[in-house]
């Protein structure tokens, strides 16, 4: 059986679920058919025709109590192949055990792990009290705006009658594992620059170009601030991230353009006041001079952090079991922004927890991999957690 889950694992990997063209429902379909053989119940709900959710069930002896949710997403982020050291969908093991392939750490790695964990559960016909639902969902990697985002507002999830969130985090490096109970949110932001236009030979004034420079160093000076914050702080989620991500404008060299955009990719701090970075970005607007404004492609709201204390039981059997199984582990705020935030922000208490450990992060990153026995080691943490939480 170990090689077999194994072999599962890997031929999901091989899937092309790859954005900008995922092939979700491969996935869905792969999952399904396990699912379906291992003899649980399962459920296709449509977000759209080219957006499937798949919901995977295991009864609880006790149904009306609020069930248990397991939630992964399907899409994984583009590779540049020729920077690869083996196929990224190829799924390949190095004789140490290490699995290459996109989509081995984030995030199909929890998605096996999970329903080889439900099913271990379900062979050794221990009853559960709370129902476990393991959902997979469409377009985490481009935010969840048709994904999650709609899914938590729609009649089927609230048919699903959620009391607890186990989402996804990320893989350790070392022996401690990451718990998150918060995120940073995400803004993307267009600052439009327009002034002028003209023959390039010329000492125009009120340009778009001398605009740009005022913003862009704003922006960095931002971001140099945080970046000494950093310094004195253990997690990148307790900082604010600003990256310069696009430039445009422009036809030609020896014209001036009416307008020049600037992207910037910024992460707020999981406790960053959301209402003084707005006002902080109209400032910088404002002094660049007329004609320039933000527009927000994304803007996460922020909501909650899930209170992770003695009053909190489905946290304190997560400790409890944790202890018993003798694992390190800390509880921190995300850096990055998954489903958990959308699942938060109903009401459904979430945290964020991958129960891989020892793996280097390669995360959207080349030469992506899991490791054999790391992975089969965290599908025992998956059951042991599972059992225990929807026991509450």
């Amino acid at each position: 059986m170990v090689e077999d889950v194994i072999n599962i694992f890997r031929e999901y990997l091989k899937i092309r679920s790859v954005h900008p063209d995922p092939d979700y429902d491969a996935c869905v379909d792969f999952v399904k058919n396990k699912a379906d053989e291992y003899g649980f119940k399962t459920q296709i709900f449509p977000l759209d025709e080219k957006r499937p959710v798949l919901i995977v069930t295991l009864e609880g002896s006790e149904p009306s109590l609020p069930s248990i949710l397991l939630n992964s997403h399907t899409d994984v982020v583009p590779v540049f192949e020729e920077q690869w050291s083996y196929d990224p969908f190829g799924a390949e093991m190095d004789q140490e055990g290490n699995i290459y392939a996109r989509g081995s750490q984030d995030m199909k790695c929890v998605t096996i792990a999970q329903l080889e964990a439900l099913r271990r559960i379900k062979c050794s016909q221990v009853k559960l009290k709370r129902t476990v639902h393991m959902t997979l969902l469409p377009d985490e990697e481009i935010g969840s705006i048709e994904g999650m985002a709609k899914f938590v507002h729609t009649k089927t999830f609230k048919d699903l009658n959620v009391g607890f969130d186990i989402d996804e985090g990320i893989p350790s490096a070392d022996e401690e594992f990451l718990i998150f109970n918060n995120e940073r949110c995400k803004w993307g932001i267009l600052i439009h620059c327009t002034g002028t236009t003209g023959h390039g030979s010329l000492l125009h004034k009120n340009t778009a170009g001398e605009k740009l420079r005022i913003v862009i160093d704003h922006f960095m000076d931002l971001r140099e601030k945080e970046a000494v914050k950093f310094q004195t702080v253990q997690h990148l989620g307790d900082i604010t991230t600003v990256n310069l991500t696009q430039l445009q404008g422009g036809v030609q060299n020896n014209v001036v353009p009416p307008e020049i955009i600037a992207g910037f990719d910024l992460r707020i701090a999981a406790d960053g006041d959301h209402d003084e970075m707005e006002k902080w970005i109209y400032d910088v607007c404002k002094k660049a001079g007329e004609g320039v404004y933000p527009e927000y492609i994304q803007k996460d709201v922020k909501v909650p952090a899930t209170i992770l204390n003695s009053k909190n039981p489905f946290w304190t059997s997560i400790e409890s079991t944790l202890k018993s199984l003798g694992v390190k582990y800390k509880v921190c705020s995300l850096f990055g922004a998954t489903d958990a935030r959308f699942a938060r922000g109903v009401g459904v208490p979430a945290v964020g927890f991958t129960a891989f450990n020892h793996t280097p992060a390669r995360l959207h990153d080349n030469d992506e991999c899991m490791n054999k026995n790391i992975f089969l080691t965290g599908i025992s943490i998956y059951e042991q957690l599972i059992k225990t939480v929807a026991n509450v």
